[in-house]
């Protein structure tokens, strides 16, 4: 007590106040001392109130870590970036949330550039469909972790709804055709997602949910599948997150002949054919349509492979042509066994769905896509292709 009278008189001239540091939208005011000792026993006595003064301080204000913590999680919630990243952009900024945030994506978008030319394997697909035709865009990223993030699967499903409204001089033909993706980027969109919103274009879109997710994330290729008349659509996603996404995806149109047929029927079988596109991977609509290149490697191969069994010439060419229609079954899609059914191929249900309608019914056109496939040889080869067949 003896020790605090005494320092009374020298702590009243020797303390004064200034503005304390800025955490975000928190201020505090804390002593600063201008140390004037008369006195040893001055000295003393200054340094036993000062630390009183910052003990009681310091139960009244949330420590440092605990408000770095606060912000450090804040602008997490906000941007979905990396934490490192998040915590960097507070440190620059003195710990100014609003302009961290400003900060990381101007860092973001620098780093969603350099990473541009890493190999981007994963992603999804996603289907948008309205009367008249069906779009599917594939979104690719890094890590199947960024595939299943909501912002990611946000940006993939607007995509394809912004790539119906591509419009293409092809596609009033009916059959498979690519989505212009220079067309499709140019796009303006407006995003109305908690962590990405606003009005911005479809190629400034992926730039930021590529610095936000901090990997490659680019739009690889668009298709577009217009509807026939009469006749319906049928799509399946397989390994589907939500409805419109999923890793691998099966369209094809059923062509009806007498439009007064009533569509349930086909609905139904066409649903069923999109399952069994997606399992069966076929690559032909029929053996007329197999290319002759395709063919004639397929033949070379099972003849080497007949004349190593040693047998006369007659027997290899009955070989050959045994197993040429085995090919058939496995590449040709009306050659092919019904998954759903493997007592009758897909030419004998469609037979047997004409006469259930009453109306001759044929696959007009079909198309299935892989998340991921052919990327190791994408840029020798050009992706602007689908890997169908029109018929």
């Amino acid at each position: 007590m003896a020790l605090c009278r005494n320092a009374k008189g020298p702590l009243s001239r020797m303390l004064t106040t200034r503005p304390g540091v800025s955490y975000g939208q928190r201020y505090s005011t804390a002593a600063t001392a201008t140390p004037i000792y008369q006195s040893a026993d001055d000295k003393t006595a200054f340094r036993y109130a000062f630390g009183v003064l910052s003990r009681r301080f310091c139960s009244q204000t949330p420590p440092a870590a605990a408000v770095q913590m606060s912000l450090i999680k804040q602008l997490r919630e906000r941007t979905s970036a990396p934490i490192k990243d998040v915590k960097a952009s507070l440190v620059q900024c003195n710990w100014d949330i609003e302009a961290a945030q400003t900060d990381l994506r101007k860092r973001g978008k620098v780093l969603a550039m350099k990473k541009a030319g890493r190999v981007a394997t994963e992603g999804l697909l996603a289907l948008a469909q309205n009367e008249g035709k069906a779009a599917v865009i594939e979104l690719n990223c890094e890590t199947d972790f960024v595939a299943r993030n909501e912002i990611f699967q946000y940006l993939a499903l607007t995509l394809a709804k912004q790539a119906l409204l591509v419009e293409n001089a092809s596609q009033l033909v009916s059959g498979v055709h690519p989505v212009g993706l220079e067309s499709l980027e140019e796009l303006k969109l407006n995003l109305e997602h908690p962590k990405i919103s606003g009005d911005t274009t479809v190629q400034n879109a992926i730039t930021e949910v590529a610095a936000m997710m901090g990997e490659n994330v680019r739009l690889r290729r668009g298709f577009v599948m217009s509807a026939p008349s009469p006749g319906i659509l049928s799509t399946y996603l397989h390994t589907s997150p939500q409805p419109g996404l999923g890793r691998i995806v099966g369209l094809l149109s059923l062509e009806i002949e007498d439009g007064n047929s009533p569509l349930e029927a086909l609905q139904r079988v066409g649903s069923e054919l999109a399952v069994h596109l997606v399992a069966a991977k076929p690559l032909f609509l029929t053996k007329e349509g197999v290319s002759s290149d395709a063919l004639e490697s397929e033949r070379e191969i099972l003849k080497s492979q007949a004349e190593s069994t040693g047998k006369s010439q007659m027997a290899i060419e009955k070989m050959v042509e045994g197993r040429l229609r085995k090919y058939y079954e496995e590449v040709v899609l009306m050659e092919q066994k019904f998954v759903m059914n493997d007592t009758m191929n897909v030419k004998t249900l469609l037979s047997n769905l004409s006469k259930e309608v009453g109306s001759p019914v044929k696959i007009g056109n079909f198309f299935r896509m892989e998340v991921g496939e052919g990327i190791q040889r994408e840029e020798a080869l050009s992706a602007d292709e689908p890997a169908a067949q029109a018929a």
